[in-house]
């Protein structure tokens, strides 16, 4: 009931305005813990979002792969579209738990052009980078502790490990591919990622709800795994590549995963998403959005 100065007035607790308490119990004050949560809440959901988009897309992957091998399982669990949907379904569930706390970069290089193109401040830049590939290296490491018993099986040993199996966690291209081709590969289906991520964003555009951009996102994945990912197992993020390639060196692997190809980890797998997300959003930005934000408009 209204107290005899007048009507009862809350008072918010946390900076986004979920928790309120009477005036009339007197201000309550927060536990120290609670306020580092509040500090470091973004940088673990996208921490989360890498490792749930690296446990569905590298856990399917095993799935496929290994159990195409007799020793491990009697029949063959999956096929390559079974790759595609396991990646876009574990990116959808990624948007679910961080679009509403972070944003839902879940990518380095959605980050840098976010804050580049759409006013992302640059100085939460290293830190969400930094949680993005410890959740890419986390979620390899769930991944691999899970199915090591069968990676046992197919390398021979548990003191044996290749690239036969290394390429369960990052990506490596095909043979018959030249560097130039990986590359452009790369900066395709990033250019591409990006494009739909713009889109479907756009307020000014046909952007869905934000309880439905997953499925979006996850209609975006689908299709850049089922069109394009054949060749070089579409990394379109860094730290979905890289987290999990420090995973392998640190388990056995060695550098064979660093120096494969002159160092592709490096300008196929980091900078080919990084410059073909760049090469997407000044396409989308300099020819379609319409927004007062727009770093073209005059």
């Amino acid at each position: 009931m209204d107290s005899p100065d007048g009507p009862q007035k809350t008072l918010s607790v946390c900076e986004l305005g979920l928790y309120e308490i009477p005036l009339a119990t007197g201000p309550k004050k927060l536990p120290k813990w609670w306020r580092y949560r509040q500090i470091v809440r973004e940088y673990v959901a996208e921490f989360t979002g890498v490792m749930i988009v690296v446990i569905f897309g590298d856990g399917v992957v095993c799935q496929r792969v290994l159990s195409t091998y007799a020793g491990v399982s009697p029949t063959p669990y999956g096929e390559y579209l079974s790759i595609s949907v396991g990646w876009a379904v574990g990116v959808a569930v990624a948007g679910w738990i961080s679009i509403g706390i972070s944003g839902g970069h879940i990518n380095p290089a959605v980050t840098l052009v976010m804050a580049t193109f759409r006013g992302f401040p640059w100085k939460k830049v290293p830190g969400y980078i930094f949680a993005q590939m410890m959740g890419g290296l986390v979620g390899a490491s769930i991944i691999y502790a899970n199915y090591i018993h069968a990676i046992d099986i197919v390398e021979g040993g548990r003191h044996i490990r290749t690239l036969k199996t290394a390429g369960l966690f990052s990506t490596y291209a095909l043979d018959y591919m030249t560097n130039l081709s990986c590359f452009f590969s790369e900066f395709i289906a990033s250019a591409l990622l990006i494009i739909g991520v713009f889109a479907v964003t756009d307020k000014n555009n046909a952007a869905p709800s934000k309880s439905l951009l997953p499925i979006a996102l996850f209609i975006i994945l689908l299709g850049i795994g089922a069109s394009l990912g054949m060749e070089t197992g579409y990394a379109i993020n860094p730290a979905r590549d890289l987290g999990p390639r420090i995973l392998t060196s640190m388990v056995g692997y060695g550098s064979q995963v660093y120096t494969f190809r002159n160092h592709y980890w490096l300008w196929c797998g980091v900078i080919g998403p990084i410059f073909g997300c760049f090469f997407g959003a000044f396409l989308y930005d300099f020819l379609l959005y319409d927004d007062s934000g727009n770093i073209f408009c005059c």
